[in-house]
């Protein structure tokens, strides 16, 4: 088990070198250095056939590397067939599935990003339809591409228009550790640089952690460090194969918007345990436990969970969700609050951003040579 703690070139808050604007200041963890503060926050195509990437999302994830992040997150990456979000999910559960991410880490990298992947298990969430494929029924049915089982820590839908879940057994749950382990080392070969765990967004990890969602009655379930078990053992297997040098984000759902559901008193907790293990970073989003929760979205609306996590867990966070202003953006690593911001439909919208972010901020950042000329 690998206990280094993050190595950063710049002490938390301080104050960036002569030239630097602080969204455009480098930031390094373990080994690996990111030449600024910006994300691409992992984003499902829903483009992908049996889980393999094609040129679809070597041109999406490509052209936000060329428009100047300093991290590209492919997005949910299936650690098993079973556990994709729909048919059209990336995965990684099979040595054929590395070449295909491959090119597209060797291309993020050139481009000078740091290419990372985030590994998930979509849980009671899965075999759904695409989010635009409206025809179809939900449950997916197999000549639709869908599947049965779905897996989850208790047999709860997330709601009518789910299948029921197969409550994993101790056989099951020994299985979903093992893959993402052996999705890790797939991970590896492929030349990734950060590797993120998805344990957000209602899917099966979440699933474990949330009292609304986890019924069990075993060590798995109840207690809080029941809930936390499962993912703790696949941190420490992802941790023990991943390399020292390279840095362990994971991703949570710090509230689930839901009384009496994960809250963020809980995600402190647990990301002081993710930490202890080996977790270089919590990627600090929210929601999508339960399809009725009165989420409070507004502009940088989830910028204080990665602020509190931070401080009190004593670990580097990501904010997420809302942020699209560059003074915003800058705001929020000037003022400490988080150490990357990640962007999403921003990114979709201008995969440039960065560019034009250090432009109005005032930072000189090269734009490449072959755009010289604009």
């Amino acid at each position: 088990m690998v206990t280094d703690p993050s190595l950063s070139t710049r002490p938390h808050g301080a104050e960036p070198a002569v030239g630097e604007s602080f969204l455009f200041a480098p930031f390094t963890l373990r080994g690996v250095t990111f030449r600024n503060r910006i994300g691409v926050s992992p984003m499902c195509q829903y483009s992908a056939e049996d889980g393999y990437a094609n040129d679809w999302h070597l041109v999406h994830l490509g052209t936000r590397a060329i428009g100047g992040a300093g991290l590209v997150i492919v997005e949910a990456t299936a650690v098993e067939a079973a556990g994709r979000i729909s048919p059209q999910d990336m995965g990684l559960w099979s040595n054929d599935h590395i070449e295909p991410l491959a090119r597209i880490a060797r291309f993020v990298k050139q481009q000078g990003a740091v290419p990372g992947i985030q590994l998930a298990h979509a849980g009671r969430k899965a075999s759904s339809p695409r989010p635009w494929d409206t025809h179809l029924a939900r449950p997916l049915a197999v000549a639709d591409g869908g599947w049965s089982p779905t897996f989850a820590p208790s047999e709860l839908a997330f709601d009518g228009s789910y299948q029921v879940p197969q409550a994993l057994d101790a056989q099951g749950l020994r299985r979903i550790v093992q893959s993402f382990a052996q999705a890790t080392d797939r991970a590896k070969e492929a030349g990734f640089e950060v590797v993120e765990v998805h344990a957000a967004h209602g899917y099966l990890l979440h699933e474990f952690l949330s009292p609304l969602s986890n019924q069990r009655t075993d060590t798995y379930g109840g207690s809080f460090d029941n809930r936390i078990r499962l993912l703790l053992e696949v941190v420490e297997a992802v941790r023990e194969r991943w390399p020292v040098q390279l840095p362990l984000f994971v991703r949570l759902s710090a509230t689930d918007w839901v009384e009496g559901g994960w809250d963020l008193d809980q995600s402190v907790e647990l990301a002081r345990r993710l930490k202890a293990l080996g977790v270089d970073l919590i990627d600090a989003s929210s929601g999508g436990l339960v399809p009725n929760a009165k989420i409070a979205d507004g502009p940088g609306y989830q910028v204080p969970f990665a602020e509190r996590i931070k401080a009190e867990a004593g670990v580097a966070t990501a904010a997420v969700g809302r942020i699209t202003d560059p003074v915003q953006a800058d705001e929020v690593i000037r003022t400490g609050q988080a150490d990357l911001v990640l962007l999403a439909r921003e990114m979709l919208r201008n995969p440039y951003w960065p560019m034009h972010a250090a432009r109005a901020l005032g930072y000189d950042m090269a734009w490449p040579a072959q755009y010289g000329r604009a």
